[in-house]
């Protein structure tokens, strides 16, 4: 399982690591807390990615 802190997350959605706390504060992406830090599984991430793109291509349609 490889873990991502927020600083390492955070480019591999392409997102700022600002919008990704407040994405995880709002339960918009998957994630885990170890006391005080929000870290993420880079699978979940992936998955999280590919439902992403279903979502927008659905709403293409």
């Amino acid at each position: 399982m490889e873990r991502m802190t927020v600083k390492e997350a955070a480019p591999y959605i392409g997102s700022s690591e600002y919008k990704l706390r407040e994405m995880a504060r709002q339960k918009q992406i998957p994630h885990y807390r170890v006391g005080n830090r929000i870290m993420f599984r880079k699978t979940s991430l992936d998955v999280w990615i590919s439902k992403q793109e279903e979502e927008n291509l659905r709403e293409q349609a």
